[in-house]
């Protein structure tokens, strides 16, 4: 492959731009190399500035379910500029999209919409302090819910593939409030409740952990988060960024049947676009302004190109055989990715919940933060540069998911299987 304008252009932005990218993990620091420079996406396929194609398992980090560019959406998207790109003003379009969320998924009665899913967590996280009079939370290690000061601790994705154990420039002050618990880990999760309820406001999870590879849940584990929660009158927080319309329409939370009463929604809701969303109970969400005091505003919150594009990606999604075709083309990959590591002789560990997948260089079981961090980095470094050389472009980072669109063909998979046969046995 000819690289030369990516690498041109990294050069360049490394001048202008800390570390050369607008969010770390696309600068390649875990894997080596430089990143290609994209100019454009269709379907499966990126093409980066040098004219090479990919096929993509990124797909902007979950949120291109339906392929890169899908026709309905890009229309909408077109129609809607016509119109004008924001109003700061309400429009019909938020209140559409949000009871979309709502049938999907039944415990958010109310929903805000915001611009990330960053934002969308600081709001619920306000919320849920000034609901239940408390400062404390609970997160898991491993799980990562944005870049907020309190919720960078041990958080997984973007710090650990940088090594980057806790973020520096967050006071101590902020995070004296934030306990961190091995996910999964039930006996531990019970203790700390226990020992701190009194000053825990929630507990904030990822019910499908993407952030760390994908880590799936036992159904204890989210079993006991809401006994636990229900018997302390602490309110359990579902970030479905990732998992929400990813998994299933409905979400983790539908697939486990398991009720949160927040959950935080970004990504697939907004086509592409920039968005984020907090919901649940009534008597909840009742406490934001201007129904009540808790205060949060953004300018480009329920922007019309971002709801336009969400809308049409919903309707989409509740299409006749959407998510069987999903499984179907997810099971496929993962089935012959394990194969081929299996006949090449390299350990692997595969995790995969419909078509978020993810596969870990090593033999050990991986069920949390901990058993995460045992895989071998340096094999993933190699794996992903081969396939990358032949047009295969997966995570740059072994501590973050794949994702299977609609737009992904069986040839699409047959020629990534057969990219990873021969990187395999170069391993």
């Amino acid at each position: 492959m000819k690289t030369q304008r990516s690498e041109q252009l990294f050069a360049d932005a490394q001048q202008i731009i800390p570390g050369g990218v607008n969010s770390p993990v696309r600068a390649f620091r875990s894997v080596g190399g430089h990143p290609r420079f994209i100019a454009r996406a269709k379907g499966s396929r990126l093409y980066d500035v040098d004219g090479n194609s990919y096929i993509d398992y990124v797909l902007s980090w979950g949120p291109m379910i339906l392929g890169h560019a899908p026709a309905s959406v890009t229309k909408a998207i077109q129609q809607a500029v016509a119109n004008g790109t924001s109003y700061g003003a309400p429009t019909e379009l938020e209140i559409q999209l949000a009871l979309m969320i709502r049938e999907a998924l039944p415990s958010m009665e109310q929903v805000r919409l915001v611009s990330s899913g960053t934002e969308a967590v600081m709001s619920a996280i306000r919320v849920a302090r000034a609901y239940t009079k408390r400062d404390g939370i609970l997160k898991f290690e491993g799980c990562y819910h944005g870049h907020s000061d309190y919720l960078l601790a041990k958080a997984g994705s973007g710090l650990t593939t940088l090594g980057i154990p806790d973020c520096p420039g967050v006071p101590e002050d902020f995070t004296k409030h934030t306990l961190t618990a091995p996910y999964n880990n039930v006996q531990v999760l019970e203790q700390l409740i226990r020992r701190h309820d009194r000053q825990l406001a929630c507990v904030i999870v990822e019910p499908i952990a993407g952030n760390m590879g994908v880590i799936t849940p036992s159904p204890e584990f989210l079993q006991a988060l809401r006994k636990l929660t229900d018997a302390h009158g602490i309110l359990l927080i579902f970030d479905e960024v990732i998992s929400g319309f990813r998994v299933q329409y409905g979400g983790a939370q539908t697939l486990y049947g398991i009720t949160p009463d927040l959950t935080i929604l970004g990504k697939i809701i907004g086509g592409g676009l920039p968005v984020g969303a907090y919901g649940g109970a009534k008597d909840i969400m009742k406490m934001i302004a201007p129904s009540g005091p808790v205060y949060q505003a953004g300018t480009l919150s329920g922007n019309p190109l971002a709801v336009t594009a969400g809308i049409e990606t919903l309707k989409r999604l509740k299409g006749k055989g959407v998510y069987a075709q999903l499984e179907d083309r997810s099971a496929a990959l993962a089935d012959g990715l394990g194969k081929a590591a299996r006949k090449a002789g390299v350990p692997l560990t595969q995790t995969r919940v419909g078509s978020m997948m993810g596969a870990f260089f090593t033999a050990g079981p991986v069920v949390d933060w901990g058993s995460a961090k045992k895989s071998d980095t340096k094999a993933y470094a190699k794996f992903f540069h081969q396939m990358l050389d032949a047009g295969i472009y997966f995570a740059p980072s072994q501590f973050e998911a794949a994702f299977m669109s609609l737009a992904h063909t069986p040839r699409d998979i047959d020629r990534t299987l057969k990219a990873a046969q021969a990187a395999f046995k170069n391993l």
